[in-house]
């Protein structure tokens, strides 16, 4: 608070200072201070006062005196536009002060003319109580000296008394201040007192005597007042505060003098943490008003804005507000608070989306409020406020400078909302314990008030309380003389310090009960007034009312007539509606489709490729493995289903089942079809890559269990890892909510979007271990399809079209994981990816591997079994071989012409040398013919078979018989029981024929 009044003042003073030297301004001529004493300038420096002539409008001067001198007369002036000071007329003096022992008497009463701090002129007047008499003198004067001309008299107690005895009530009535409501209320009081006094049944030995001051209803001011109540004879019995910030101060500090506090027109509970022992603190309320019924049906959720933080009473009023909506089961969802300016709350209540909002606040404040309510909408059949019933009807009508909003613009923003304010006068014709009707009272206090203007009299509807609250302590005191009288003791002995007495009183103040003018009257256990509460609301500018609650019968009487923009009370906040995010069933159809006629063509592979097992052909390409990849495809292809299966189709109960199919499924499935895929390219990789083995490797057989064992192996780590996972951390149903969204219509309600996953506690971890796995092994069948793809081998003849369908798989998942990880809170754009993923992979998969297979056992009508094929051709029936089969024939045919030409170049040769040799025989003598009597026989006399040509070539037409011996053994090369065959010829014969 201090920094901001110092702010202020920083602002003001530039102001301030302009005109004071500027005497042409207008203004008040400074004036002398007074004999003793001195002016205060505010704002103003030693300088400026010394140099300043003349002051400005509305500037304020204070007189101040020495320390043992007291201002007698105005201590504040004021400049008013017409150049003068206020009060001129009265004298501002500093006089000595007198001892304010003086101003007390014990059992007796001092009355001091002129009213005020006892200083010079100052006459006091003594009295004894009743049963009491005056020793010394009954008047005494304050001299110039400061001292009073008498000793102090003293009350001696009467013991010859037979009259009653007077009992003292101290009392503040503010009449004037914020809330002048003493002005109706103290003679309400003094009315009440009048017919208790008057009463034979009711304390007939005592008479009740008020003591009163003006409170101002100013807490500050209160205090003074307090003490010199409690330090002033008489002793007071019980203290009546009135205004709600002075009960609180003097029920804080009553406790202190073991008094009970009767408040008439308090708005809270001043013995709520009152101590076990109620002599050391006890208070009792006729609240005004803050009394808010709820009796919800369903937990209701409420605002409220705490008001101007220098009104604490109104924040206890607040906590014990809170307790009571708590413990009626209702959520108090914001609390806000505002020092001048209301803007900031009101507009943090709109975006905490308050609906049913509280307002505790006076009525300047209540207008200010109501101002930036209606900038920002805050009210209409959304929105209603709960508001103090004590202010004026027209008090959103009245014109106010700290506003800049039309009367218009108030009346919008206040229709509706409802106000509760305890009924202070009784409806019902009924005489209660004053033998009065509510009716008669007012008339009553109407002639005790002279003829006033009811509306213009402060706490004329009030009244009734105070009147009540007299009764209540009358009654209360009565109900206390025989149980003190059997304890020996009397009303007349109380002190500050007799706690028996007090606890009397405040147990008969506790059990009180009693019609009066302003209805039943009854406490609670904490010392409130249990009383009717009037409900109203504002209907076209005008207050209806709409029902009352009786808090003692806890009873709420309701009218039904209570009107509501939109037709219906609002709701306590916006209505929230789940919906869940479904996938689109028509996307999910057509997946669906797709993904069973994969189903349906992997069965189809499945068929051939185990019908055609004995083909050699198939053989060659490891059949097991192939089948192993049909499967795997085919529970790939079936993951597609539980992926698209929602609460649509299931109840969440169930939802884990399908979320464990989608996991195994998929993994598996993955697993079976890459893993054998991935084996069959592994194995080529490592038999025919390396050069220096290559020969080798190729002759050795491939065994088939080196296969099964590594798809077992792949199979193996994918099925533990997911076992670990699904026992360490579960899958499980996650909700994933989205911005709320407002639907088209103008309803109060908001969509939550709500989308279902699986997950687990730890996702990203275990997505991070599998797909890191399953990448590495993608990236490696890549890897192993790029090294192998010029490789040729008959013990795996379809590796080629294995690493055509690595290629795409690993593509496709490689690209799909990451995305259906982005796009996982769009239910139909991950799914439409991942499924047409998995679609795409099966398919591509399927028809790479298998469709050729068919095409060409189709087209070639190689469909019979390994050894029919072996019986019928003699050869293999792959396609290497039957190539090779091929080009040797046609070699074959071509040797054959070349060795019919050398065949007769030979016959011709031979029959040159056969005609030679006989030339050769004639000319040689007889001799000669002896000489080889013993060589070898002619080469006529040679086998003819031998001389024969190979089958199916021509015979030669030269003599055979004619050839030399050195030609006898040519025919060795065809041998005549040999056949010529197309698989016994080979290349390197050639160069021999050519020899």
């Amino acid at each position: 608070m201090a920094p901001i009044l110092f702010l202020i003042i920083l602002c003001a003073l530039p102001a301030l200072v302009v005109p004071i030297h500027n005497s042409s301004a207008g203004g008040c001529a400074i004036i002398r201070p007074p004999r003793d004493g001195g002016i205060r300038y505010r704002g103003l420096t030693q300088e400026q006062i010394r140099s300043v002539r003349i002051l400005p409008v509305d500037y304020e001067i204070e007189y101040i005196c020495r320390e043992n001198r007291q201002i007698a007369g105005p201590k504040v002036r004021k400049c008013l536009p017409n150049g003068t000071w206020t009060d001129m007329t009265q004298l501002s003096v500093c006089l000595l002060q007198c001892p304010k022992v003086w101003t007390s008497l014990e059992n007796g009463r001092v009355t001091a003319r002129p009213p005020g701090p006892p200083v010079e002129g100052t006459v006091l007047h003594y009295s004894c109580n009743s049963g009491f008499t005056l020793e010394g003198r009954n008047i005494s004067h304050c001299t110039k000296l400061g001292k009073w001309d008498a000793p102090k008299p003293t009350c001696l107690y009467d013991r010859n008394y037979t009259g009653k005895k007077k009992l003292y009530i101290g009392a503040l009535f503010p009449m004037s201040g914020g809330w002048p409501g003493g002005q109706a209320c103290m003679p309400s009081a003094q009315m009440a007192l009048d017919l208790v006094n008057n009463r034979s049944d009711i304390l007939p030995d005592y008479e009740l005597e008020l003591i009163h001051y003006d409170s101002m209803c100013d807490p500050g001011e209160a205090t003074k007042l307090l003490y010199d109540l409690l330090y002033t004879e008489p002793i007071k019995i019980v203290l009546m505060p009135g205004c709600s910030g002075v009960s609180t101060l003097v029920a804080e500090a009553a406790r202190m003098w073991n008094l009970i506090v009767v408040s008439f027109s308090g708005v809270l509970r001043l013995v709520r943490k009152q101590t076990r022992s109620p002599g050391r603190r006890a208070g009792f309320v006729f609240p005004v008003g803050l009394t808010f019924v709820f009796q919800p049906v369903t937990p209701l959720r409420v605002s409220l804005p705490p008001p101007h933080p220098v009104l604490p009473f109104i924040c206890q009023t607040l906590d014990d507000l809170e307790q009571r909506v708590k413990e009626a089961g209702i959520e108090i969802s914001v609390r806000q608070s505002f020092l001048t300016d209301p803007a900031v709350a009101v507009k943090n209540l709109k975006r905490q989306d308050a609906r049913i909002i509280v307002g505790l606040f006076y009525e300047t404040e209540a207008r200010k409020v109501f101002c930036e309510v209606f900038k920002e909408k805050l009210y209409g059949k959304k929105h209603v406020w709960f508001l103090i019933g004590w202010y004026a009807d027209n008090w959103f009508k009245i014109k106010d400078p700290a506003i800049n909003c039309t009367v218009e613009n108030m009346t919008e923003a206040v229709e509706g909302h409802v106000t509760t304010e305890i009924v202070m006068l009784n409806p019902e014709t009924v005489r209660g314990v004053s033998n009065m009707t509510s009716q008669e009272f007012l008339g009553a206090l109407m002639s005790r008030l002279g003829g006033k203007n009811p509306e213009e009299t402060g706490g004329f509807q009030e009244a009734p309380l105070a009147f009540d609250a007299v009764w209540a302590l009358a009654l209360a005191l009565n109900k206390t003389v025989a149980p003190l009288k059997a304890k020996g003791r009397r009303l007349e002995d109380f002190n500050y310090n007799n706690h028996d007495i007090t606890s009397e009183i405040y147990r008969a103040l506790n059990t009180s009960s009693f019609e009066g003018v302003s209805g039943h009257v009854v406490f609670d256990a904490q010392g409130s007034r249990m009383a009717m509460t009037l409900i109203e609301q504002l209907q076209g500018g005008s207050y209806k009312k709409i029902g009352y609650y009786d808090s003692s019968q806890m009873n709420l009487s309701w009218f039904n007539n209570d009107v509501w923009i939109g037709g219906k009370p609002p709701a306590d906040r916006t209505v929230v509606l789940e919906e869940y995010r479904l996938l689109s069933q028509k996307l999910f159809a057509s997946v669906s489709v797709f993904a069973g006629l994969g189903i349906l063509l992997g069965i189809v592979c499945l068929t051939f490729n185990i019908y055609n097992g004995n083909v050699r052909y198939i053989q060659n390409s490891q059949p097991y493995l192939n089948n192993m990849t049909a499967v795997g495809c085919m529970m790939a292809l079936a993951a597609v289903f539980p992926l698209g299966i929602d609460r649509h189709h299931v109840n969440r109960p169930q939802f884990p089942v399908v979320c464990q199919f989608r996991l195994w499924l998929l993994g598996l499935g993955f697993s079976l079809a890459y893993g054998s895929m991935f084996t069959k390219i592994w194995w080529v990789h490592t038999l025919f890559t390396k050069k220096d083995e290559k020969k080798e490797k190729k002759k050795q057989p491939l065994e088939p269990w080196k296969l099964y064992a590594t798809v077992g192996v792949l199979l193996a780590i994918d099925f533990l890892s997911l076992m670990i996972w699904q026992i360490v951390d579960p899958l499980h149903i996650t909700v994933e909510k989205f911005t709320r969204e407002a639907p088209k219509e103008d309803l109060d309600v908001l969509i939550q979007p709500l989308l279902e996953h699986c997950s687990s506690e730890k996702m990203n971890t275990w997505l991070g271990v599998v797909y890191g796995y399953k990448g590495l092994l993608l990236l490696l069948g890549i890897f192993l399809a790029y090294e192998t793809k010029s490789v040729s081998t008959e013990k795996i003849n379809d590796h080629r079209a294995v690493g055509m369908a690595i290629y795409n798989v690993a593509v496709l998942c490689l690209i799909t994981a990451p995305v259906t990880m982005i796009l996982s809170s769009q239910q139909d754009a991950s799914f439409a990816f991942a499924s047409l993923a998995i679609v795409f992979s099966a398919y591509i998969t399927l028809v790479v591997l298998f469709v050729p297979k068919m095409r060409r056992l189709i087209t070639r009508g190689e469909w019979q079994s390994e050894q029919q094929d072996t019986l019928k051709t003699g050869s293999s029936t792959n396609n290497n071989d039957e190539e090779k089969s091929r080009q040797l024939e046609r070699e074959n045919r071509e040797l054959q012409k070349i060795i019919q030409e050398k065949e007769e170049r030979v016959s011709a040769l031979r029959n040159q040398l056969a005609e030679r040799q006989a030339i050769r025989n004639r000319r040689q003598p007889t001799s000669g013919q002896n000489q080889n009597h013993n060589a070898p026989p002619p080469a006529s006399q040679t086998d003819p078979k031998s001389l024969l040509p190979p089958p199916g070539y021509p015979n030669p037409t030269v003599d055979n018989h004619s050839l030399p011996p050195s030609f006898s053994n040519s025919s060795s090369l065809y041998p005549a029981d040999s056949k010529m065959s197309r698989n016994h010829c080979h290349n390197s014969q050639i160069p021999l024929l050519y020899k």
